[in-house]
């Protein structure tokens, strides 16, 4: 992690990309007037650090802070869980939705202002969530949540990318990833918790509330980090003719197909955990709260060990390679368990591989992230979006499989699962091919150079 503060400009001439000592980007001060020439060279204030990792972190807390709750849920509205998963996969659609609107909105108008406007409706959306009557009700506001939400994560990509390149990046996803793994952690803790005072609709009162912090701290300390010299000027068709033009990139594509696919695979665990957990082990909310946190951390530790250890040292595409194993062999045993092939499963064998799998993504997600986006400096929101869009239509897609054959089986998050580790591995060998890109790929940062 970078340190806090601010100091005078250092040189960049350096192969790691480590960020020198910039002003930190917060506070009500201008912006700098080509920060494109200095990505990589800055260090972001500690507070700055935080609300991107607080912004983030919206999708697991929409997402994790609610998923004790869904039995409750399906109770309490008289709806089946079929229909109440839905109320996952909206959000997650939504969520996919919006950052195709938001990222092309961002590179056309800044980051400030479209983050603010998705920020104060996602604040509404989860406030009309605490007051629905019924499951369509509370879909629809789900929906509108995840809209709405979605522009502090596609945005906070893009800040990155407007400050960082290279390694620097890299290392920076990883940070990120410690801050936002929290969320995981202690969301469905919270969420447990949450039930014993109260009901279902407490959640999305925490979630109000936490979305209004960071809403404040977004107004009063996150600056514009892209001037109007290097926005886009065009419209509906000129965002479009982008999103095309990276599109047809084949290795920034492949990365986007891995990053989705992976995501995937955990988003059938997030929608699937609840039911596998507490109604075919029998465990309650609490235990399913703190089995899901210990897979968090996995997440967080193995983030946190890839930045601090192997990034500058190990290429991110070995990494990666690494990752996508790692969630294969999971998705191998996890399959082998539920099936019966290893004889009768048992809740520790389960949450063992769901554990591997978790922590496995703290290798693929900051690697694929940095990976396509340094093939798109000049237009972050927009590659931001697809890659945000596409793993949240996955993960839509991912959610009522893994319920298709009931709700005592855990058979389908398994095939689900293996099946998209599978996709992701042949999206990367077959469209990435990491071993024809030996050339290395200058980075905006002065005598700064990327292995890609």
């Amino acid at each position: 992690m970078t340190e806090p503060g601010a100091g005078a400009a250092a040189s960049t001439d350096e192969p790691s990309g480590e960020p020198t000592d910039r002003p930190a980007i917060e506070g009500r001060g201008p912006a700098p007037a080509a920060p494109a020439a200095l990505a990589g060279s800055r260090r972001t204030s500690l507070l700055v650090t935080l609300v991107l990792g607080g912004l983030t972190a919206v999708p697991p807390l929409s997402m994790d802070m609610y998923l004790p709750a869904l039995p409750q849920v399906t109770a309490a509205l008289n709806s089946p869980a079929a229909t109440v998963q839905l109320t996952l996969t909206t959000c997650l659609a939504g969520m996919a939705l919006g950052q195709m609107i938001v990222g092309p909105m961002s590179d056309k108008w800044g980051r400030r202002r479209p983050l603010l406007a998705g920020m104060v409706v996602y604040v509404l959306a989860t406030a009309l969530c605490a007051v629905a009557t019924n499951a369509e009700l509370l879909i629809a506001f789900r929906l509108l949540q995840g809209l709405a939400g979605a522009a502090g994560i596609v945005i906070a990509r893009a800040v990155v990318r407007d400050l960082y390149d290279g390694v620097a990046m890299a290392r920076f996803f990883s940070t990120l990833m410690l801050i936002s793994g929290v969320a995981p952690v202690v969301a469905p803790l919270i969420g447990g918790q949450i039930l014993r005072i109260t009901d279902w609709r407490g959640v999305f009162v925490v979630l109000t509330a936490v979305g209004l912090l960071l809403t404040l701290l977004v107004w009063r300390r996150l600056d514009e980090t892209l001037p109007p010299g290097r926005r886009h000027p065009g419209g509906l068709g000129q965002a479009l003719r982008t999103m095309r033009d990276l599109l047809a990139d084949r290795v920034f594509s492949g990365y986007l197909l891995v990053g989705a696919f992976a995501f995937a695979a955990l988003f059938a665990y997030i929608s699937a955990s609840p039911f596998v957990i507490q109604e075919i082990y029998g465990a309650s909310p609490q235990t399913f709260g703190l089995l899901f946190g210990v897979n968090s951390v996995g997440l967080v530790v193995v983030g946190q060990i890839n930045g601090k250890l192997l990034v500058g040292r190990v290429s991110l595409d070995k990494v990666l390679g690494t990752g996508l194993a790692l969630v294969a062999l999971a998705g191998i045993g996890l399959l082998l368990l539920s099936s019966g092939v290893l004889g009768r499963a048992s809740l520790a064998p389960t949450a063992a591989g769901l554990f591997v799998l978790m922590s496995a993504m703290g290798l693929v997600m900051p690697s694929t992230n940095t990976l396509a986006l340094l093939r798109t400096p000049h237009a972050a929101g927009s590659a931001s979006a697809l890659l945000g869009t596409s793993t949240f239509l996955l993960g839509s897609v991912a959610s009522p499989l893994v319920g298709v054959a009931g709700e005592r089986t855990a058979v389908p998050m398994a095939v689900v699962q293996l099946s998209c580790a599978v996709l992701a591995l042949v999206s990367f060998l077959g469209m990435c091919r990491p071993w024809q890109r030996r050339e290395e790929r200058p980075a905006h940062t002065a005598g700064e150079r990327t292995r890609l």
